[in-house]
C-alpha cells in the first residue's frame, strides 16, 4: 500500500460473530467514562448496562480462543493448482426457455394441444416428483404447471463438429458449440423469481440472504490487480443487490456502467480537484478511519469502507481507461456487435468484460433483461420475446468467446451462461410458457472445461431433469474447483453451511 494511505491494509476482515461482541466493546468504552452521573441515568440502569457490557466482553473473550485455534481467514492463495483465474458470469433474467434454446423436445410438436395426462408422459406430474419446489406465495398466478402442451416456437439444427443441437434463436452461439459444455439437467426449488437469488447464493429466499458465488470467489482469492475491484457487476441486478452478506460489504460487487464519463457511481469528485488535492483528501480520511479502527477493531463495515476509499481513489483513472474502446480495432468492435444498435449495449459490456479479464478482475457478473422479473419472463408471446432478446445477446456472446480464444484467454477464463429456471412444456395465455424449476439448461466454456459436450438431460417433454440432475450449486462447485478453491475451507465462524451449499463439481464436463 502506498504511503499516503498509511499501513492499514487488511487482506480480509474477520467476519463478526453476531455484532454482539463489537457492540459490547462500544458499551464498555462508553461506560468506562461513567456517563450516568452526567446524563442523570439511575444507578440501577447504569449498573445493568455495565453488566451487559462486561458479559458481552466475557463472551467475546471466551469465543476468541476457538476462533484463533480452529479458523483462519483465507490468505488469497488457491488451495490447490487452479485451471482458471477469472469468471465471466452471464445471467439472463426472467427464465430462458430451455426447450427453445439448448434442449430441443420434438415430442412437444407431436402432442401439441393435448394435456400432459393425454400423452405417454403423464407420470411427470407424480406428486412425489414435484416435492422439491418450495412455494413462496401459495396460489400465485405464476409458477403453475400449465397442462396443455405448447409446441416448439423455433427450429433446431446440429452445430459444429460435435453436432449438438442448438436453436435458431442462437445461431452465433451455436457456431461456438465445440467450445461449450451444455448442462441440460439443472433444477432448483423456487418457482418464482427469487430463483435469481437462489442461483447466485444456492439458497431459497425463504432461508434468508447468503453470500453469492462471486462473493465467495473474491473472498477466497487474492487480487490480481490492486487498481481494480476483484468483483464487478453490470446490467440490471436481481432483487437482492448485495453479494457479501455475512462475509461483509467488502465482498459486494462493484456496480459499473460502460460510460467512460461516469462508470462508477459516486466515485467522481463532486468538485474539481487536482490529483494532489485528492491525494491529501484521501490521506486525511484514511488517518481518521484508522483512529476509529483502533477503537473498533472488529467493525467490518469500517474496514470495508477504508478499503473502498483506497480502491475508489485508484479506480478513478483505471476504470475509465478500461471502458474506453477507441483503441480497439474496427474488426474487434464488429465482433461484439458494436456496429448494430440491437447488439451494441450488451456487446459493450462483454467487450468491457474481456478488457477486465486481461487486467486481472476475478469475477465479472453481467445481467441481461430489465424489469422487475426480468425481460426473458415470456408468459405470453414467447416467440417474439425470445427473438428480440436472443438477438441482443447471441452475436456479442459468440464474439466474446471467439475473442477470448484468439487471445489465449479462454484457457484461463470460465464463461457461464445461466438463467434462474426454464419454462413449462405447457402453454400459458395461449402463446407463452410459465416458470419451470424442475429442469432447465445452462452452459459453461473455457477454464479447463470440455467443449462440444451436452451433459445430462430432461425427460421427453422437458419437464424433469432426469439424467445427471444438478442443483444450482453444482455450477458453483465446478467454478470453485477450476479456480483452485475448496469451499469447505472458506467457512466462517457462526455461519455453518449446509451440504447442499457446497454442491459437487460436474466432473463429466471437466477436461
Amino acid at each position: 500500500m502506498s504511503s499516503e494511505f498509511g499501513n492499514h491494509n487488511p487482506r480480509h476482515a474477520q467476519p463478526a460473530l453476531s455484532g454482539f461482541a463489537t457492540q459490547a466493546g462500544r458499551n464498555g468504552a462508553a461506560y468506562s467514562s461513567s456517563p450516568a452521573v452526567r446524563s442523570g441515568r439511575s444507578r440501577r440502569s447504569f449498573l445493568g448496562g455495565l453488566t451487559a457490557g462486561i458479559s458481552g466482553l466475557a463472551l467475546h473473550s471466551l469465543l476468541q480462543p476457538a476462533i484463533a485455534e480452529d479458523w483462519r481467514p483465507p490468505d488469497g492463495k488457491p488451495h490447490f493448482s487452479p485451471r482458471a483465474k477469472n469468471v465471466i458470469w452471464l445471467f439472463m433474467r426472467g427464465g430462458v426457455s430451455h426447450m427453445e434454446s439448448f434442449d430441443p423436445k420434438p415430442e412437444l410438436n407431436k402432442y401439441a394441444g393435448k394435456t400432459i395426462a393425454e400423452t405417454p408422459y403423464g407420470q411427470v406430474q407424480d406428486p412425489e416428483k414435484l416435492k422439491r419446489v418450495r412455494v413462496v406465495v401459495v396460489n400465485d398466478a405464476n409458477g403453475q404447471q400449465r397442462n396443455v402442451i405448447y409446441p416448439l416456437q423455433i427450429g433446431f439444427r446440429k452445430r459444429g463438429q460435435s453436432g449438438i443441437e442448438v436453436s435458431d434463436f442462437f445461431p452465433h452461439i451455436g457456431s461456438c458449440i465445440d467450445d461449450i459444455a451444455v448442462i441440460r439437467s439443472m433444477w432448483t426449488t423456487d418457482d418464482n423469481h427469487g430463483a435469481q437469488v437462489q442461483f447466485h447464493s444456492g439458497r431459497h429466499t425463504l432461508d434468508g440472504r447468503f453470500p453469492t458465488i462471486g462473493a465467495w470467489v473474491t473472498y477466497g482469492l487474492g487480487s490480481l490487480n490492486d487498481n481494480l475491484p476483484q468483483f464487478v457487476s453490470m446490467g440490471p441486478r436481481f432483487f437482492d443487490r448485495r453479494d457479501g452478506h455475512y462475509l461483509g460489504p467488502a465482498y459486494d460487487s462493484v456496480p459499473l456502467k460502460v460510460d467512460p464519463a461516469n462508470p462508477l457511481p459516486y466515485a467522481k469528485p463532486e468538485l474539481d480537484l487536482t490529483a494532489r488535492e485528492q491525494q491529501l483528501e484521501f490521506g486525511l480520511i484514511n488517518r481518521l478511519n484508522q483512529l476509529n479502527a483502533v477503537s473498533y477493531p472488529n467493525d467490518t463495515a469500517l474496514q470495508a469502507r477504508m478499503k473502498s476509499y483506497e480502491l475508489a481513489y485508484r479506480m478513478q483513472t483505471a476504470v475509465p481507461n478500461l471502458i474506453d474502446f477507441s483503441g480497439e480495432t474496427a474488426r474487434t468492435q464488429r465482433l461484439y456487435g458494436l456496429d448494430n444498435e440491437q447488439t451494441k449495449p450488451f456487446g459493450m459490456q462483454l467487450l468491457a468484460a474481456r478488457r477486465f479479464v486481461e487486467r486481472g478482475v476475478r469475477f465479472i457478473q453481467i445481467m441481461h433483461g430489465g424489469g422487475a422479473a426480468g425481460a426473458w419472463d415470456a408468459h405470453s408471446k414467447l416467440k417474439s420475446n425470445h427473438t428480440k432478446l436472443a438477438g441482443q445477446v447471441d452475436r456479442p456472446i459468440a464474439g466474446l468467446l471467439a475473442d477470448l480464444k484468439s487471445r489465449g484467454l479462454l484457457d484461463e477464463t470460465i464463461v457461464v451462461f445461466a438463467t434462474e429456471f426454464g419454462r413449462t412444456p405447457g402453454s400459458q395465455r395461449g402463446d407463452g410458457r410459465d416458470h419451470h424449476p424442475h429442469g432447465f439448461s445452462v452452459w459453461m466454456a473455457g477454464g479447463g472445461l470440455k467443449g462440444g459436450i451436452a451433459h445430462g438431460s430432461t425427460d421427453e417433454i422437458g419437464f424433469h431433469a432426469d439424467q445427471h440432475p444438478h442443483y444450482v450449486t453444482d455450477v458453483h462447485a465446478t467454478l470453485m474447483q477450476q479456480l483452485g478453491l475448496d469451499a469447505r475451507r472458506l467457512e466462517v465462524p457462526g455461519h455453518k453451511r449446509l451440504e447442499i451449499d457446497f454442491g459437487h463439481p460436474i466432473q463429466e464436463i471437466i477436461a
